[in-house]
């Protein structure tokens, strides 16, 4: 058993009688210990005071007027935020029905950091103590956002954009930014920094580090493993059974459904349905398509029974696959519930 991503928080939730997450107080608290809201050594005695009955009883109520006294307006609106967002998760069944609420009606209205704790929370609870070490790494897309390089013979690698980023700005040429580069590099280097089934042990030495890379192609391990967590995640929020095949091109005349797992995928997905004509540059940042078919087809709309799915992953114009683990959620033809 592995603890692992022990920042995630995951392990101050509780696990419901229907493994749904229950939101606790050491949960709650967790929040009070992040930048946004931990006391520094400028904050005034009024944020001092909130703060510590806070912490001691999390899910206290708050007046606006006791906000609007303390001295630092950027916390006041910190503040204003947090609260709102508490008094969501409070009043959802669960955290996996409070994730779900987000997406739906006006828009979100919460930080998008805040979500993407969530989904690895998520991730975290639907992998288990036992996890695969591929399934976690692969598991990071649904969370961190990847760097994608293109090398001269096709290989597709992803790296953590943070990350790389960071190196970069730093003028550092490590050995990840050295791949992405296209450099040559020894096997032994390549070893050390790309994720694959021989080594995929050292994942579990370095989990909370984001350094390792995959390589995203068709028939390589990463995105076979990809399509097990997208499978166990939809089981998980929709309690339906599905089964995820990688595929290279989709030729099927009766194409019918279609789900892009990022912005840039709904949008060539979205052209290739209306059968409108696309630029090598949109072809070329397609990382993978993906057939979903329905297990269980009483869980599908009539229309779209025996048909499957369409889905896709693909890089942006920087160059980055930015996962919306939410669109396989919504988008799928489900039959409504009676």
């Amino acid at each position: 058993m592995t603890n692992y991503w022990p920042r995630s928080t995951y392990k101050t939730l509780q696990v419901g009688p229907d493994n749904q997450l229950l939101v606790t107080d050491d949960f709650l608290r967790t929040y009070l210990l992040r930048p946004e809201l931990n006391l520094v050594a400028e904050s005034c005695d009024i944020e001092r005071a909130l703060h510590q009955r806070l912490t001691e009883n999390p899910r206290a109520t708050i007046a606006d007027a006791e906000i609007a006294k303390m001295a630092d307006s950027d916390i006041q609106v910190n503040y204003q935020v947090w609260l709102r967002y508490r008094a969501k998760l409070l009043a959802a069944h669960s955290l996996e029905s409070f994730y779900m609420s987000l997406f739906k009606g006006e828009g979100v209205d919460v930080p998008p950091l805040f979500i993407s704790q969530l989904a690895q929370i998520f991730v975290r609870h639907i992998l288990g103590d036992e996890a695969d070490p591929l399934d976690a790494r692969v598991g990071e897309l649904f969370f961190r956002t990847q760097k994608i390089s293109v090398q001269d013979e096709g290989v597709v690698m992803a790296a953590d954009d943070e990350l790389v980023s960071r190196n970069a700005q730093a003028g550092e040429t490590g050995n990840i930014m050295d791949l992405l580069k296209g450099k040559s590099m020894t096997m032994r280097s390549i070893d050390l920094d790309v994720l694959y089934e021989e080594n995929a042990e050292m994942y579990w030495t370095k989990d909370e580090d984001h350094d390792f890379a995959i390589q995203l192609n068709f028939g390589q391990a990463p995105i076979n493993h990809f399509c097990r967590v997208l499978e166990k995640w939809i089981e998980h929020f929709l309690g339906v059974k599905v089964r995820i095949t990688p595929m290279q091109q989709i030729t099927d005349p009766k194409w019918s459904w279609h789900v892009g797992l990022d912005a840039s995928a709904t949008h060539i997905l979205n052209q290739l349905y209306n059968k409108e004509q696309l630029d090598s540059g949109d072809l070329e940042k397609i990382i993978c398509l993906f057939r979903l078919d329905f297990i269980d087809e009483a869980a599908v709309a009539g229309a779209q029974a025996g048909k499957p799915v369409y889905m896709g992953i693909a890089m942006n114009d920087e160059k980055q696959l930015k996962l919306k683990p939410q669109n396989i959620l919504f988008n799928l033809p489900l039959a409504k519930a009676s």
